[in-house]
């Protein structure tokens, strides 16, 4: 791990070498606002161009933010001529602006374009958004151009996304962390509160515009999560007219489908959309082996378990927003969203347990067969309603936020083991666990400009969490199943939290820009769960994200914040999962909320071909570390149930985890038709148990992915992932790879489109071997998923798009805004 080090080391060492070396160069700048010479509103993302005078080529350019302004850095001595260019507008050309040592600095004021004064009766844009755009303070990911992901889901998409690794199961991780805070447009949402893997397979590709991934969260984010947080942003429209899109798949293994609605007259919008997927039934083959042990060590128990499980899983996601522009500085926007997921899989496992006594000699084996079904389905329901004032000093705003979240849940399961030996009796047990959620968030959210190069953000939140569920379960007796009432009880969980936060952005002698904030939140926490205390508690998170652009085409930045990890509810209901006898699992109703400090030093290089390098290295340790344990009992009892042989799985706070590692990542055009990209994970994991030894697991994550444009309308892609295996603190993660093929052709005028993908083509089944093992037993697993399939996606985007202002707005009126993701 020291040669990663070293070599960011000097990666840094010759930057800071070259800054000052540009610093000693006679550069300047040149800024302005692009307007509207009609309405004399802001023209936001319009194109600017720097040429040397005479010259057709930029040499440099910018894109106007959403207030209009644009600011070009770093522009040698010379004359040149600045052209501003948008669609639906004239071209606009400022010739013989000079900079020079006396004036390195130029500001054109404000520059008026002049509409197009001809209606155009069809446009076609064709315009190729960045893949991956990194930020002062997140990386974007936009997989309008992910060709393997089309007819996929949100997961599909995770896997390219640079610092992000997912395992075949479904389960995230960032930057190392599965500790990932999820938004969906920068709220919460109850979908991802019962099952996250369920739910992320239940969001298709087609529907995400852009998933934002932000390692250091800024003070107005919530401090939940040490891993950072993952915002889907799924797709709208907030142009004039009426538009939308249909999108369909097919396949061996998967279908889903969208459908999306967009309509705006003036000042009032709608958006609307239905999306439904179903992963369609497979067959998983497992074996697991185990070796454990007596305390005195002189009987040995040997399990051999053979088996199959049958899966299938669907869901939908409905919702329609409505945005309305009260004023020109007045926004009010509302949306509902509705959601269900679920899965369901029956498994059949052969059983061979054989128990030795050494001093006797007695030898029992005992050969059992077991049927074992599982069922969940979850509903959700979101709503929201944002109000947003904008004031006459620009950047000054007040953000206000009611978001709503109600859940409801079902997991059962079914068992039935009938042993060979006919003396024996069959054993078994049913399951019912209905629960419901509900979380409301209210925030408020000012922001103040100071002077030109500092402002000020301040703001206030309350979360309120109420959670309960209900646990019925049944025995087998005597060939009938009857009420056990040691293993039937209710729990119900409340929490609140209280937040409070001020921030400021800053540029610092047009040298640094940074971000620096200081966010407290209290929780309180009640449980009516025997024997349980859950103490109040406060913290102070600070944050801040400094970066220094050394030249136009390179910057370095550097972050640190506080995060913590409260225990969810599924890691802390206490209903005891015994669909296998053998390997239970429960939650853990005492975990305390785990504490991460993370820092990172990160550098991104542009070239003039188009091809971009971004390295970033983190170090991160957390306290009280929410892990999952594994313990074995010769016996155990639960209500007034006895079962041999267990291994009890539950969330423990384990110490201190210590986690340091570098990414890279990489785009590079190889020539016109072909463009590579590829990121590549190494990180160390070291993990510190009081009274126990440290244990430190190496891994790395390696990704390609390449895409040849063989026309305009016509292009392949492929993918390559893999993950290396793991150790943990009781034995190791597996290790696994895929690929994925995929082409696309588009046509009507690159309105519709067909696409073929494959995932797998030459391989069944993806094997997962892992490990696990403790003082008094020893655990070996192997599973076969299967992964291969084939699938068809047919695309076709409908409406008229009008590229004009809102004449009732003035300039100082932003545009319409995006979903507050300070959530």
């Amino acid at each position: 791990m020291k040669t990663y080090w070293i070599f960011l080391l000097l990666i840094i060492t010759s930057l800071n070498l070259k800054a000052q070396n540009n610093n000693q160069n006679n550069t300047g700048k040149i800024a302005g606002k692009v307007i509207d010479a009609v309405t004399k509103v802001a023209v936001d993302y319009a194109t600017i161009g720097i040429y040397k005078q005479g010259s057709t080529s930029p040499f440099n350019g910018a894109s106007t933010d959403p207030k209009g302004n644009f600011k070009i850095d770093n522009i040698p001595a010379g004359e040149y001529t600045l052209k501003v260019d948008f669609l639906g507008y004239k071209q606009l050309a400022v010739e013989h602006l000079v900079i020079s040592a006396t004036a390195k600095n130029l500001s054109v004021g404000s520059l008026s374009l002049s509409p197009v004064q001809n209606e155009l009766k069809g446009v076609t844009v064709t315009a190729n958004a960045p893949t991956v755009e990194n930020k002062i303070d997140k990386l974007v990911y936009s997989p309008g151009n992910d060709l393997t992901a089309q007819g996929g889901v949100a997961i599909d998409v995770l896997k390219k996304v640079p610092m992000v690794t997912v395992d075949i199961d479904g389960n995230v991780e960032l930057m190392g962390n599965a500790n990932i805070r999820f938004l969906i447009n920068g709220k919460p949402s109850s979908i991802f509160g019962a099952s996250l893997t369920d739910a992320l397979q239940a969001i298709p590709a087609s529907q995400i515009k852009s998933i934002e991934v932000i390692t250091s969260p800024g003070a107005k984010y919530d401090a939940a999560g040490t891993g950072g947080i993952i915002n889907i942003i799924l797709k709208d429209s907030k142009v004039q007219g009426i538009n939308g899109s249909v999108n369909l798949s097919a396949g061996t293994r998967l279908e889903n489908g969208s459908f999306n609605l967009s309509a705006r007259k003036g000042n009032f919008g709608v958006n609307a959309f239905f999306s439904g997927n179903e992963q369609l039934n497979s067959t998983a083959i497992s074996t697991n082996n185990r070796t454990s042990y007596n305390g005195a060590r002189d009987t040995v128990t040997s399990l051999s378990q053979k088996g199959s499980n049958a899966f299938k899983r669907s869901g939908y996601q409905s919702g329609i927003s409505f945005n309305w522009s009260i004023s020109p500085k007045d926004e009010l926007t509302t949306s509902i969203n509705f959601n269900h997921f679920g899965n369901n899989g029956h498994g059949i496992t052969n059983q061979d347990q054989n128990t030795l006594a050494a001093l006797t000699g007695q030898n029992i084996d005992t050969l059992s067969l077991s049927n074992s079904g599982s069922r969940f389905s979850a509903n959700s329901k979101d709503w929201s309603l944002a109000y947003k004032k904008t004031f006459a000093k620009e950047g000054q705003e007040l953000n206000i936020l009611y978001n709503a979240s109600y859940g409801s849940n079902v997991n059962d399961y079914t068992l039935r083991q009938d042993y060979l030996a006919p003396v024996v009796p069959s054993t078994g047990s049913t399951s019912n666990n209905p629960g419901k959620d509900k979380e409301t968030d209210i925030s408020v959210d000012y922001s103040q400009p100071i002077a030109k190069d500092f402002n000020i953000e301040t703001g206030a939140k309350t979360v309120i969490e109420n959670l309960n569920n209900s646990i019925v379960s049944q025995t087998l007796n005597n060939g009938a199943y009857i009420p056990n009432p040691f293993q039937t009880y209710g729990f119900t969980y409340k929490r609140t939290i209280f937040a409070y936060y001020v921030s400021a952005s800053f540029s610092l002698f047009n040298f640094v820009d940074g971000k620096a904030g200081l966010r407290y939140e209290h929780t309180s926490s009640t449980s009516d769960f025997p024997n349980t205390i859950i103490p109040s508690y406060g913290i102070f998170a600070p944050s801040f994200v400094l970066t220094h652009k050394l030249s136009k085409t390179q910057s370095i930045k550097f972050s640190y914040s506080y995060r913590l990890e409260r225990p969810e509810y599924r890691d802390l209901n206490p209903f005891y999962n015994i669909s296998d006898p053998h390997n239970i699992s429960t939650g853990n109703p005492n975990l305390k909320p785990e504490l991460g400090h993370n820092f990172e030093l990160g550098y991104n290089k542009s070239f003039d071909k188009g091809a971009n390098v971004y390295v970033a290295a983190f170090y991160r340790y957390n306290t009280n570390d929410i892990q999952s344990f594994t313990t074995f009992y010769p016996s155990i009892t639960i209500g007034d149930s006895t079962y041999n042989n267990v291994s009890l799985d539950q969330r423990y706070n384990i110490g201190r985890e210590n986690n340091m590692g570098i990414n890279l990542y990489g785009s590079l055009p190889v020539t016109g038709k072909l463009s590579l990209r590829s990121n590549m994970f190494f990180a160390d994991r070291v993990t510190t148990n009081p009274g126990s030894p440290s244990v430190s697991g190496f891994m790395y994550r390696i990704n390609l992915n390449g895409n040849y444009q063989f026309a305009d309308d016509f292009a392949a892609e492929f993918f390559v992932n893999y993950r290396s295996s793991q150790k943990t603190i009781q034995g190791s993660r597996p290790a696994f790879a895929f690929y994925n093929l995929a082409v696309r052709k588009q046509f009507m005028n690159k309105k519709a489109s067909i696409g073929l993908t494959a995932a797998n083509p030459f391989s069944q089944y993806v094997n997962l071997q892992s490990s696990t093992f403790g003082s008094n037993f020893n655990q070996s697993s192997s599973r076969l998923v299967p992964f291969r399939s084939f699938g068809i996606s047919l695309s076709y985007k409908f409406g008229k798009l009008e590229f004009k202002k809102d004449k009732e707005r003035d300039d100082n009126s932003p545009p319409m805004p995006q979903d507050n993701a300070g959530q």
